[in-house]
């Protein structure tokens, strides 16, 4: 069977950002291609392969099984050509550049480790990283300002239009100083509400999630005394008082390790959610994004190994 001596690279980028945009139309725009020309590429694919690679849902085309084996292996060839591509390169310029918004979460142990990885693997992109609110990094993700949004899974209300990854599940934390009263409680629940309290401002990706335990335990309408999610700020208060900081465990997991902040012994699931990779829904295929969500993977997978 020779098939695949008739297999082109459009067939390759046509698939990818089809599977993408779930929609031929908006495929055809981004490619700068005519629908038809898309179309025919797809059914080129496909008979080439002998199988349906989507299955049509309302006015969309969404991956099956079939399709998503084949892109699996469509963006990992994708991604060894850039590769090649970036070793042949004489100049050794950048050629090109991610911009990564990423929330506090993941700025202290993920994204730093993943960095790192992916400069020796695609050392001819250049990452722009930028940390900032909840809100501005999913609306310049959306905008196509930021290339992807690396932390905890947003709100609906701030996902819209916006594709989440799960790369681990991490809990919140509350925090305080070695040698704090609440560490001898037998129920620190139900103290929580005699200390200085440190709650994440509203606009942060867990701020809802700390609402929601709070009032699970009957303090539906407590604020805090100061609200920050910068560890700066956050540790210093903490360390300098009897104040007590819910805050992602990633945000604090190097004091945490050195002893110099202890997690107060709390009994919630209410506190655990999803860290992981956002992307644009409208945002064209990348092979350079791609290579980072792998990367991004890779070092998740092994922080989890690491710590557990």
């Amino acid at each position: 069977m020779y098939w695949d001596l008739h297999l082109r690279l459009r067939h390759v980028r046509v698939f990818l950002e089809v599977a993408r945009a779930e929609s031929v139309s908006v495929a055809s725009t981004r490619l700068h291609v005519t629908q038809p020309a898309v179309s025919r590429s797809l059914k080129e694919l496909e008979d080439m392969l002998d199988t349906r690679l989507f299955d049509r849902v309302g006015r969309g085309l969404r991956l099956n099984e079939a399709g998503r084996v084949f892109q699996s292996h469509a963006s990992a060839s994708m991604l060894e050509l850039m590769r090649g591509r970036d070793r042949l390169t004489k100049t050794g310029d950048v050629m090109s550049q991610l911009k990564v918004g990423v929330l506090p979460t993941a700025a202290t142990e993920l994204v730093p480790r993943a960095a790192l990885t992916f400069r020796a693997e695609m050392p001819q992109v250049r990452l722009h990283i930028l940390t900032g609110p909840n809100w501005l990094l999913f609306n310049q993700l959306r905008d196509g300002q930021l290339d992807i949004v690396v932390g905890r899974m947003p709100e609906s209300s701030t996902g819209a239009g916006v594709n989440f990854q799960q790369l681990y599940i991490e809990d919140v934390v509350l925090v305080c100083r070695p040698g704090h009263p609440i560490l001898g409680i037998e129920n620190p629940e139900s103290a929580v509400s005699a200390y200085p309290l440190v709650l994440p401002p509203s606009g942060a990706v867990i701020s809802l999630t700390v609402e929601r335990y709070l009032g699970s335990i009957g303090l539906p309408e407590m604020r805090g005394d100061i609200e920050t999610v910068a560890l700066p700020v956050g540790r210093k208060i903490v360390a300098m008082s009897d104040a007590i900081w819910f805050i992602s465990r990633g945000v604090v997991a190097d004091e945490l390790a050195a002893g110099s902040l202890v997690v107060v012994a709390l009994a919630s699931p209410l506190l655990s959610g999803p860290v992981g990779v956002s992307v644009s829904r409208s945002a064209p295929v990348s092979v350079e994004r791609s290579s980072l969500e792998s990367v991004l993977q890779d070092t998740a997978r092994a922080m989890r190994e690491r710590h557990y």
